[in-house]
């Protein structure tokens, strides 16, 4: 039987949408009030999906701590109360949440303490949530 385990963190991050590849105006279409050049911020939420098998030894799918860890080393640190722009992972890409939500599941796929991860979802705003999973888009 497989079971599953999550957890919300709060990053506090900004960035601007704008791509090279545009002009002027079809950055300012494509991306709107999010081209702003001085950029803005969000305070995202940040959904990790952990599921597997549970261990016979501590009825737990993943520890909590060791979870906590690792998204605080690979995520928390790196990403919180930062410009995402300034990330190595967006020099060649728009830091959409889009690709934001990609670099998160990324950077954790291989890096937890136990189980496998099986989304991460970004809440950027009340009515705005992106979602990357492992599994094949049909």
């Amino acid at each position: 039987m497989r079971a599953y385990f999550g957890r919300r963190y709060a990053v506090s991050a900004s960035h601007r949408l704008h791509t090279e590849a545009l002009t002027t105006e079809e950055n300012r279409a494509a991306y709107g009030k999010c081209n702003n050049a001085h950029g803005h911020g969000h305070n995202y939420f940040v959904e990790v999906l952990v599921g597997g098998a549970v261990d016979p030894e501590t009825g737990m799918v993943v520890d909590l701590v060791a979870l906590d860890r690792t998204v605080g080393e690979r995520i928390l640190q790196r990403f919180d109360h930062a410009n995402l722009n300034l990330d190595p992972q967006f020099t060649d890409r728009v830091p959409t949440t889009e690709n934001f939500c990609q670099t998160i599941f990324d950077l954790l796929c291989d890096a937890l303490p136990a189980g496998e991860l099986e989304y991460v979802r970004v809440e950027e705003t009340e009515n705005n949530f992106f979602e990357c999973s492992a599994q094949p888009v049909s």
